[in-house]
Formats: C-alpha cells, structure tokens, sequence
C-alpha cells in the first residue's frame, strides 16, 4: 500500500462499509446472481448509507470526500466478488461525464439522483459494427428544432436495462468533416419517445449484472440534454477512459487478492486435517504472491498519481492490461489447486474464475492497451 494513500478516516471508511456489503447485499447476492439482476432496492440502500457517487460536492448531494473512498468501495466490491453491482462503473465512469462537461442545470436536474440511487448511470458506446474503434459509431442525432432525433443500436451496455439515464454517444452533424470532431454525448432519460430496450444479454460471468441492447427510433430528446459541445465527445471520452482503465484494474487486482487469499486459507485448512493427498505447491504459489504484490504496488501508486492529477494514459494502460491478465492467471491457477472442488458451485473461487474473464475485454480490449503503450513510447 502507498504510504500517502490511505489514512485513518479512509480505513475507518471501508471498516463501515465492509459491514454494509455483509448485511445487505453478500447474503442475498447468490439469489441475484440466479435472478440475473440486481433490484433497484440495492442500489437505494447503497444510496442511502453514501456509497454512490461520494466525491460528489455537498452542493449536489454528496459527500465531498476525495476520491479513494470511491476506490475503496469498487475495491471492496471486487473483494467480496459481487461485480453484479456496478457502483464504480455508475459513480466513477459515468458519473464523471455530466459533473465534468454538464452544465450547472443539468449537474442540478441529475446528480442528487445520482447520489441517492434513484437514478442508476449508463454510458452507451459500443456497437454491433462498433467497438474499440469509437470513431466508427453509426448511432446519429440529428437537430430538429429543440430536439435530437436518434436513431441507432447500442450493445453490451452494463447497467442497460436497469438504467434510467443513459450518455450515449452519437454522431451528429457539425459540418466539422471528420470522425472524430462529429461524435457528441446525449443523455437519453428512460420513456423517452422512441427509445427500447432489448435483451438482457446472458453473459458467462457476471450473471446479476445487467448487460442490455438499446434501441433508437426516431428517439426525440431535448437538445437541452447535449453534454458539453456538439462535435467534443469522442474527446471526451478519450479523457475519461483513463479513469474507467484505473478501475477495471483496481477490480483485477482485488480479485486476485482475494481469490488467492482464500486459496491460501484453503490449503492451510487442508495442510491443518492432515491430508497428504493435496499437495501443497510451494513454487507456484509463491509465484502467485509475487505478481500479487508486483500488482498492489504499481497500482497503488497509480491511484496516487492519478489523484494528484498527473498524466496516467501510458501507465495507466499497462495497469489495465497487465493485472486483468495477471488475475486471470493467478485466479486460474487458484482454481486448479482446489482441485474438483473449485469447479463447484460451493466454492467462491469459481465464481472469480468465470466473473474475471470479461477484465481484458471490456474500456478497450489488452491488445489495446499494448497500441497504446506503444505510441507513448513513440514506437
């Protein structure tokens, strides 16, 4: 841990919320994971006790605390493996879209929702003929009068069916002549005319998170509800996917710790009742130990730096890549150590073994990450 990054009121913090996660969503999580959905109950509660959206000024309805305590709790959620609740995707990726480029009316109309729960976030990027290539998005929005009319097809959107607000990235017609400076965001509200939803999409892991097809036709919004400037989205995004990168990798390195200090505590337990028959692999283990801390140091100073308000795209990058990959691996080498157990239902580490997966896949895929790595390095 960095020796800046935590103090005493962040510990006290996760102590409180670490009690929140056993008393109301750990007990009930296995239901939702079956039910493939989170109920807009839990999203409430975690509302209601500050736990979204708590870097949020007062002014709007939030705590006004740094950023860390938001990490914390996308650090603990990842801990506890319940990645169903996409609070760090809401508070910290979405979020940041309407308090950074929305005006004072909107910040007003929104975040206080935001906060208490009322509202749960999207953001809609990707498509069926668009993915980590975000200038090739084909969703327009075309300016009628006071209106936007949209008309398009969004794909594998988290938190796309229990959504009430959606930024969705369009193309729109600025006369700019490039497709970069064409791209604008649009907050889309649920019952807008016009606006669907499709499938909640069945996923090999992360099964209560909603993952959901969106439809426009002839969408109408209020051209009131632009972000910022016609033609600046892609550049807004291109500035935000640093912070979606840092938690995506705060989530890979915490489901490592976890899924590996359980498999510790497991051989431990089995070492303990003396059986001879599980084989403690010494050498593999340790290795284990080692990428872990390896991770926990770079990224902990990355979270720093990102804080303390440095350029992070290049690290940031490696982090990304690196512990989605690092956690696979060490998550699928805790796996095989609990033997036919750890295929089981009964046993967590599965669970982190399927949910896990999606990290070198979703904010831009690893093979990404490493192009962009690349042109840093001015290669």
């Amino acid at each position: 841990m960095h020796k800046n990054l935590y103090r005493k009121e962040h510990r006290l913090f996760r102590e409180r919320f670490k009690r929140f996660l056993s008393e109301e969503i750990i007990p009930f999580y296995d239901q939702w994971e079956k039910e493939e959905i989170i109920p807009k109950e839990a999203w409430k509660k975690m509302g209601q006790n500050g736990y979204l959206c708590p870097w949020v000024e007062k002014e709007y309805g939030g705590a006004g605390l740094d950023l860390e305590f938001s990490f914390i709790i996308t650090e603990e959620m990842a801990y506890a493996g319940v990645y169903g609740l996409m609070a760090g995707l809401h508070s910290d990726i979405v979020a940041p879209y309407i308090h950074t480029f929305g005006n004072k009316e909107q910040k007003k109309k929104w975040l206080p929702g935001c906060i208490s729960g009322d509202i749960i976030l999207a953001v809609a990027m990707t498509e069926p003929d668009a993915g980590s290539d975000l200038s090739s998005i084909r969703t327009t929005a075309k300016r009628d009068g006071d209106s936007y009319i949209i008309n398009g097809e969004k794909i594998y959107i988290s938190n796309g069916i229990l959504a009430n607000l959606i930024v969705v990235a369009c193309k729109t017609e600025t006369g700019k002549g490039s497709q970069y400076k064409d791209i604008s965001l649009i907050c889309v509200e649920d019952g807008s005319p016009g606006f669907s939803r499709g499938r909640n999409l069945e996923k090999t892991g992360w099964h209560s998170q909603d993952t959901g097809e969106l439809i426009f036709r002839d969408c109408q919004v209020p051209v009131s509800n632009l972000l910022g400037e016609e033609g600046k989205g892609f550049y807004y995004m291109m500035e935000k996917l640093q912070q979606e990168r840092l938690v995506s990798a705060i989530m890979s390195q915490a489901s490592a710790e976890a899924a590996f200090n359980m498999t510790l505590d497991y051989y431990k337990q089995r070492k303990g009742l003396h059986r001879p028959e599980i084989p403690i692999d010494a050498n593999g283990i340790a290795e284990m130990a080692t990428d872990i801390e390896i991770g926990r140091t770079f990224l902990n100073s990355l979270i720093y730096d990102h804080i303390n308000g440095e350029d992070i795209i290049k690290k940031v990058s490696m982090a990304k890549w690196w512990t989605s990959d690092m956690a696979n691996r060490v998550i699928s080498q805790c796996m095989e150590l609990y033997r036919d157990y750890g295929y089981l239902e009964d046993y967590k580490v599965g669970r982190f073994f399927r949910d896990v997966r999606a990290h070198p896949i979703y904010a831009g895929t690893n093979e990404i990450m490493k192009r962009i790595i690349g042109r840093k390095l001015g290669i």
